[in-house]
């Protein structure tokens, strides 16, 4: 594949027109083909033809994961299934699961996407990506395989587990790309460790890291780890998969999202409100090239912010920042609106416990508590380290200063947390149950 960057590098003006010729032709398009859409257009009063602007996107009903499950599970899909040649769901462990539907064009552009991801995050033609995102149902392994071979890299179809075998193939195979979840990443790292490979001396260039939240001390945390450059990607399934929006190697300053393909928006998660630019709230998606599978003004409970501030890439794409946490994520803890990222952010400033947590909240009462699971680390075995309740106190005093919330804090052995092979289990509501 020779990289072309062209839509990438366009003026504003040249890229809003090609965004609302796009966002016209899918409007009509799922207003004749699915159902749920007309019926939620009628309701709002609004016609395709009243969508005259991309200004006039902000007239257009939300959609949900609730309304994707309401009509599992293929209510949504714009063709008919003869036309569909993938399927992928995601895992619905909180409902029914989420179906999504890929035309072979859908497939071809979702390779695209992701070999545009790749070079972006510091992949080429000469590279060797070890994927060790998850094969199947999830759409993180198959779209980075798919982009990788369009890219014209190497691919390592590795999966998630048998972590000590993957360390092996890295010895071995010498990948230089390594795309994975960042807290498997952190994993491998630890299992290497113990098998006595130092990850840092392994051939690794870049590692594109997502499909799960994760803080710049968590970046620093594994670059210190691995050797590598740790690039931050994000994509989700009822979207197109991985591919979405990525970091360019070069700045690591906000995933530029590929606005020929996606239309983003930032909400007021409260009143639906579009924001404007750089302020925080819900992250919100159009597709306007899907075939089998667009959504329109998708909410997807991702919390962050936009600037389109030149780049050093040389890129013209709108950036988003980090997602700081998920409207459907965040705890209520006595009032206090918590995410567990804020959480890693505060342990991530320690040197005596490891990035591996879990947070459990229960109800006593009418009072609900929140109690922290968190590794110790290997300097706090170390004479010089205060002992550990001084240590399960420093971290409460931090959470408590930081986020007004009071935590107790559970110091337990290294090892003793469960590490995921793919996205990590941080939080166990017990009040849910």
């Amino acid at each position: 594949m020779i990289y072309d960057m062209e839509f990438e590098t366009l003026p504003r003006e040249a890229l809003s027109a090609i965004q609302l010729r796009r966002l016209q032709a899918t409007i009509q398009r799922v207003y004749a083909t699915v159902p749920f859409y007309r019926q939620k257009f009628d309701e709002s009063g609004v016609k395709p033809g009243d969508i005259r602007s991309l200004e006039d996107l902000k007239r257009l009903p939300f959609t949900t994961k609730q309304d994707l499950r309401d009509n599992y599970p293929f209510g949504m899909f714009a063709v008919p299934m003869d036309n569909v040649v993938r399927i992928h769901a995601s895992s619905g462990t909180t409902g029914k699961p989420t179906v999504v539907g890929y035309t072979a064009r859908d497939i071809t552009t979702w390779a695209s996407m992701m070999a545009r991801s790749l070079a972006a995050g510091g992949a080429w033609q000469d590279d060797i990506i070890h994927n060790a995102y998850g094969y199947g149902l999830f759409t993180g392994g198959l779209g980075v395989h798919y982009g990788a071979e369009k890219l014209g890299a190497s691919v390592i179809p590795v999966s998630g587990g048998n972590t000590k075998r993957q360390i092996v193939i890295m010895k071995d195979f010498g990948p230089t790309i390594l795309t994975a979840t960042p807290s498997y990443t952190l994993h491998l790292a630890e299992v290497a460790t113990e098998m006595g490979v130092d990850f840092r001396n392994l051939n690794f260039k870049f590692g594109i890291f997502g499909a799960e939240p994760w803080s710049e001390r968590m970046r620093e945390e594994i670059e210190r780890k691995t050797g590598m450059v740790a690039v931050d990607i994000y994509g989700l399934s009822e979207v197109m998969g991985p591919g979405v929006a990525i970091e360019c190697h070069e700045a690591k300053k906000g995933l530029h999202i590929f606005e020929d393909h996606f239309i983003a928006e930032i909400i007021n998660p409260a009143t639906g409100e579009v924001l404007p630019e750089g302020e925080t709230g819900e992250l919100v998606f159009t597709t306007i090239t899907k075939e089998a599978f667009p959504v329109i003004r998708y909410r997807t409970r991702d919390i962050t912010s936009l600037n389109s501030e030149p780049c050093i890439c040389g890129r013209t794409l709108t950036r988003m920042n980090k997602i700081s946490g998920r409207t459907d994520d965040m705890l209520i803890i006595r009032g206090v609106n918590v995410f567990p990222s804020q959480i890693e952010s505060v342990l991530m400033e320690m040197d005596e416990v490891e990035p591996h947590y879990q947070l459990f909240v229960d109800r006593k009462g009418n009072l609900d508590t929140l109690t922290i699971n968190v590794e110790l680390g290997e300097k706090a075995f170390s004479d010089e380290v205060k002992v550990l309740q001084d240590i399960s106190q420093k971290i409460s005093k931090n959470i408590k200063d930081y986020l007004g919330v009071s935590a107790k804090v559970k110091l337990v052995e290294p090892k003793a947390i469960t590490r995921s092979e793919g996205k990590a289990v941080r939080v166990i509501d017990n009040r849910k149950i």
